[in-house]
């Protein structure tokens, strides 16, 4: 059952970020973006084995996010960017979402900066007095108590 007003981006987003989830994973993209790669090759960074690498690449692959190919005797991984592009385009409208946000608190800061009685670095010195005459208090606090 989906929610109301859900609409379902498939399986594939769900694997992209699933695959994506685990460093170990998004290590091996980023290194395939440099080129392709054996998975000899692409085990060499990481404290692990080859089938443990083997079984990374298998979840990269069932997500879309990798392939392999025969060139002779290896078979190179390659990075296919299409899943990556389709999860920036869902990301991108939280991206709008955050940028009208902040645009609104960046025009209520502004507001509230112009109709401030102080100038801002008048109010930036007295911040400071105020925490000079704060830690003062401290002080006379700490010596006041003696010694336990």
């Amino acid at each position: 059952m989906e929610p109301i007003g859900y609409e379902s981006q498939g399986p594939g987003l769900d694997a992209t970020f699933a695959a994506l989830a685990d460093p170990t994973r998004r290590a091996i993209l980023a290194r395939l973006t440099e080129g392709e790669a054996s998975v000899a090759e692409l085990a060499a960074p990481f404290a692990m084995s080859q089938p443990a690498i083997s079984k990374h690449l298998k979840v990269l692959e069932r997500a879309g996010l990798v392939s392999r190919s025969r060139d002779r005797q290896r078979r190179p991984v390659r990075l296919e960017a299409r899943p990556l592009g389709d999860a920036a385009s869902w990301l991108s409208e939280y991206r709008r979402f955050w940028a009208g946000r902040f645009q609104r608190l960046d025009g209520l800061l502004a507001e509230l900066q112009s109709s401030a009685v102080l100038p801002v670095d008048a109010r930036s010195a007295g911040d400071q007095g105020t925490r000079a005459t704060r830690s003062s208090r401290c002080g006379r606090r700490h010596h006041q108590g003696g010694h336990r």
